[in-house]
């Protein structure tokens, strides 16, 4: 594994609420956060950082992904030792973005176990078994 590891939407939660210089990065695409939502930060003093790893419609890897998050982190006053949390729509997506992050030295770089939305259902329908918006974190909608 080239990252930190693996971490559930309410571990997340948890450390986004005690660690000060801990971030989230959400890397779904810029469809998903309008159509879908995103995660709301507010009440932890942050607010995430919309990245995408994937750049909507062409579903192209975002070749600026890494400068663009990096920015978005030094902004944010995060290092390269901070914990940096990385979400995508079910947790896989994530894990690339966070192999990316690491390999631009980031120490402690976590993908987000099943993501905003989750696995689906047994009629394809996401949110109603796993991810950010089951565990009922503080999300909105544009």
């Amino acid at each position: 594994m080239s990252y930190a590891g693996d971490i559930s939407c309410l571990e997340c939660w948890k450390v986004l609420q005690e660690e000060p210089d801990s971030q989230l990065i959400d890397v779904r695409t810029t469809a998903e956060w309008n159509f879908v939502g995103f995660p709301h930060l507010t009440t932890v003093n942050k607010q995430v950082m919309l990245v995408e790893w994937q750049v909507y419609s062409s579903m192209q890897v975002n070749p600026d992904f890494v400068a663009v998050a990096d920015q978005n982190l030094e902004q944010a006053g995060a290092s390269k030792e901070s914990l940096v949390f990385m979400l995508c729509r079910s947790g896989v997506r994530s894990i690339s973005a966070a192999q990316a992050l690491t390999v631009a030295g980031y120490k402690n770089v976590y993908n987000v176990l099943d993501g905003f939305e989750g696995n689906p259902d047994e009629n394809g329908h996401r949110g109603n078994l796993t991810g950010w918006k089951f565990d009922r974190l503080p999300w909105q909608q544009r």
